[in-house]
């Protein structure tokens, strides 16, 4: 399993799984590919990159750009014209240089840093597996209308979803896609809710729609599916609930397939046009783009990174899709003047870097628009690891807490949920925060189909229940030091945004 860091994919500890049999029960427009063949002329002596061209959109412009891409050594994966992202590879040293030059390219630069056969691992440990009798016994703490596992599911009652299905589990007709390191559909309490049509692998920069292709490679590639299951694991007596137990939930896979399970900028951007082409009513996404943690302005290949995966969420915006990111795990002050980042770049060898949060972006998560969540424990605290800032947090919601322990039979304060091969663990962390969001999201969408994205982030905060800064220091885990200062009223704060998501609240 990849040492997993901030929110992607992170258990912060090591996940624990249940084996459980099923009997337990910014621009409007499509995308279109143009391939082109490298210059032989051009210097192609160095290691072979994909860069990001972003440009104009006028069609002059981009075939242009394509003369000069060929010109300079690259060779065009996919250009998404009607949003002007270009996805290229080269083995041209100075193609990012000589690209920049160019007329009517707005910026450009290197997706990674490491070439595109790279791949390094690091292992973080197996995962420990409770036997099916220690399963049974949750089990055996259902009541009547409760799903077998759903007395450890503590989340759901921390929003009142168990409350809010009675009412309006959420219509068929509105999707959360998740994209993450894909969705295992087999599994019996997702395959009900499962959209296939709406689901694709799009590592690399363009999509596979191929049947299947958006499914995890294997079981270390867990988080998408325990995502999907929090937002929509079917009620139908086997294992866990999800919030919105009515909505579908589809699969897009971006992350690569080796053990670091990195999401590169270009996989990121196919991602939200092809949900926003498919119709897809919320994105949800639990993780940063790689490879950088905070992408700087003043860096040329960073500032592609962001134009490009800025220029992709405007485009599913614009199309009607709403888009739910996580804040990250860092407990990082995303509002404060100067953070440390010393785990960037992490395809290759990280440097530590002094960042400004208001110059260097985590992306998506800090792009306008994007419904910025942070995470709650079952105290309704803020979870010790997630980051917060003043101004930047939208809302909160339940994400996990090992140190806030609930009376459930496990007492185990992450989030359990589904895992692939029909199996189901505990994690915790912001990437468990915001599919809670995304799904409460779905459930407003139920109620009001006609709601734009814009509409839909209003009422998501005009519904959520904001605890307020505590009156006492924060000190997350227990260790007598000040871990965080929360900023801000009652009404918006740095910890909460606008406040923990309500689930029955959205539905009523």
């Amino acid at each position: 399993m990849a040492h997993l860091r901030s929110r992607r994919r992170l258990a912060l500890a090591v996940p624990v799984v249940l084996s459980l049999t099923a009997s337990l029960g910014f621009l409007p427009g499509a995308a279109s590919a143009a391939p082109q063949t490298a210059s032989a002329a051009t210097s192609a002596d160095g290691p072979t990159l994909p860069y990001l061209v972003n440009t104009k959109t006028d069609h002059r412009t981009i075939e242009s750009v394509k003369k000069a891409i060929e010109a300079a050594g690259g060779t065009v994966v996919i250009a998404y014209e009607k949003i002007g992202v270009i996805v290229v590879h080269s083995a041209n040293p100075d193609f990012g240089k000589q690209i920049r030059a160019v007329r009517g390219v707005e910026s450009a630069g290197a997706s990674r840093t490491a070439p595109l056969t790279a791949a390094g691992t690091t292992d973080e440990g197996a995962a420990q597996v409770l036997s099916a009798a220690e399963a049974a016994k949750v089990a055996k703490s259902a009541t009547a209308g409760e799903e077998p596992l759903e007395a450890d599911q503590w989340d759901l009652r921390a929003i009142g979803a168990d409350k809010a299905a009675t009412i309006n589990p959420g219509s068929k007709d509105v999707t959360v896609a998740v994209i993450d390191v894909g969705v295992d559909d087999t599994h019996p309490d997702i395959a009900p809710n499962f959209s296939a049509s709406q689901s694709a692998n799009c590592v690399g920069g363009k999509a596979d729609t191929t049947y299947g292709a958006w499914r995890p490679v294997d079981a270390d590639h867990y988080h998408g599916t325990h995502v999907a299951g929090e937002i929509a694991a079917a009620r139908n007596g086997i294992g866990v609930a999800g919030v919105a137990p009515g909505v579908k939930v589809a699969g897009i896979t971006v992350a690569e397939p080796d053990a670091n399970q990195l999401f590169f900028p270009e996989s990121v951007v196919c991602a939200f046009v092809f949900a926003a082409d498919h119709g897809v009513e919320i994105t949800n996404n639990s993780y940063y783009v790689d490879p950088w943690l905070y992408n700087c302005m003043d860096d040329p290949d960073q500032k592609a990174i962001v134009d490009a995966v800025n220029r992709a969420q405007l485009y599913a915006q614009n199309k009607g899709t709403l888009n739910v990111a996580a804040a990250g795990n860092s407990n990082d002050d995303l509002d404060s003047d100067a953070l440390v980042d010393d785990s960037s770049p992490d395809d290759s060898t990280a440097v530590t870097r002094t960042i400004d949060p208001h110059k260097c972006f985590d992306v998506p998560t800090q792009l306008p628009g994007v419904v910025t969540v942070s995470s709650t424990g079952v105290k309704g605290a803020k979870s010790y690891f997630s980051s917060y800032g003043d101004g930047v947090i939208d809302v909160a919601a339940p994400g996990g807490d090992r140190y806030q322990i609930p009376d459930t039979p496990s007492q185990n304060g992450r989030i359990l949920s589904t895992l692939p091969n029909n199996t189901y663990g505990y994690l915790q962390g912001t990437s468990m925060a915001t599919p809670h969001v995304a799904a409460v999201a779905a459930l407003l969408k139920s109620k009001y189909p006609w709601a734009t994205p814009a509409q839909l982030q209003a009422l998501l905060k005009a519904q959520a229940d904001n605890p307020g800064c505590p009156t006492d220091p924060y000190d997350g885990n227990g260790d007598g030091v000040v871990d965080a200062t929360c900023v801000g009223g009652k009404r918006v704060n740095g910890f909460y945004g606008f406040g923990i998501v309500n689930a029955l609240r959205a539905v009523k």
